[in-house]
């Protein structure tokens, strides 16, 4: 089971964001991706600075060699696609065609209605989503692109420079049974799956299975991953100020986190709580980091946790 880091790049500085990846390139993870939001999470009720994604995505790129990057959602009402497909072919560029794309419906309501985005409903979300990838795979596979939808129109469209990659992977997140999963198993690479326990990780794997039968896709060709929350304890000594960070994070629904997906602890326990991740066989497993993080925790992972499992 491989590792990666999914970041929250709110409340820290571009500096900071730039010595966690150059750590993470050589630290044992194979992953690290930004988060595409304009406010802080609402969990926090706090109105605290969030760095933007693409250009975060842009920064991460340069600064690293062998980790893949990416994004976790990006969510598709944003940005136009073929808007998103010219700034992702470039990042790809910078990254020497090290990029994943992780897509989903959108779902921050307070981000929509302060920016006078349109939230609607959650099918014509998905609507979007499904025909803003069929946009981004036109335009970086074929010459000229042309495409009728509902809701996007290319006609004799240019993306030039192509990605690096003949095909660039696209991930999907979310954990809806009836449509997120479908779109899955008909246009995605990759499905990315929010704080989880290994109950319902297995229960949507195997709904994602029978998604893969009816539509004529081979199962084996999407890798699955799960985001779990990281608040270890470097030892048994710091177990309080990983608990504080748990609760400032999470706030009232801290019980709720708790119950789902959530690393906490000292490095015995993660590795405790994350086997029957690897039996399952999840892919990969990103830690999901909201500063301010504890950089002895976090090295305690990778020279303790990450080795444990890397011949699972």
């Amino acid at each position: 089971m491989e590792f990666g880091i999914h970041l929250v790049q709110q409340n820290v500085t571009i500096g900071e964001c730039r010595e966690l990846w150059g750590w993470a390139d050589t630290a044992g993870f194979t992953w690290v991706d930004v988060s595409d939001h304009f406010y802080e999470s609402p969990m926090t009720e706090k109105r605290g600075p969030y760095l933007e994604c693409l250009a975060s995505l842009a920064a991460l790129a340069v600064d690293t060699e062998r980790v893949r990057v990416g994004t976790c959602v990006l969510a598709i009402d944003y940005r136009h696609p073929a808007v998103l497909a010219n700034a992702l072919s470039t990042i790809d560029h910078l990254a020497d065609g090290r990029l994943d794309v992780g897509l989903g419906a959108g779902w921050n309501v307070q981000e929509y209605s302060a920016y006078g985005i349109p939230f609607e409903r959650i099918g014509q979300r998905l609507d979007r989503l499904e025909e803003g990838i069929q946009v981004l795979r036109a335009l970086w596979e074929e010459p000229e692109a042309n495409y009728t939808g509902d809701h996007f129109r290319l006609t004799d469209a240019l993306c030039e420079p192509k990605p690096l990659q003949s095909r660039v992977p696209i991930w999907i997140g979310g954990v809806g049974e009836r449509r997120t999963l479908q779109l899955v198993a008909r246009y995605a690479d990759g499905w990315n799956a929010p704080y989880l326990t290994v109950e319902d990780w297995l229960r949507l794997s195997g709904i994602l299975d029978e998604w893969c039968e009816r539509v004529g896709r081979d199962p084996g060709e999407i890798q699955r991953d799960v985001n779990l929350s990281f608040h270890l304890a470097a030892t048994e000594g710091d177990r309080p100020k990983a608990v504080a960070h748990f609760e400032e994070v999470f706030g009232p629904a801290g019980d709720a986190f708790r119950q789902r997906g959530a690393i906490l602890g000292t490095p015995s326990d993660a590795i405790d709580v994350l086997a029957p991740y690897a039996e399952a066989g999840v892919n990969r497993v990103n830690i999901t980091l909201r500063p301010p993080w504890d950089w002895d925790a976090l090295r305690a992972f990778a020279m303790e946790v990450v080795p444990a499992f890397s011949d699972s």
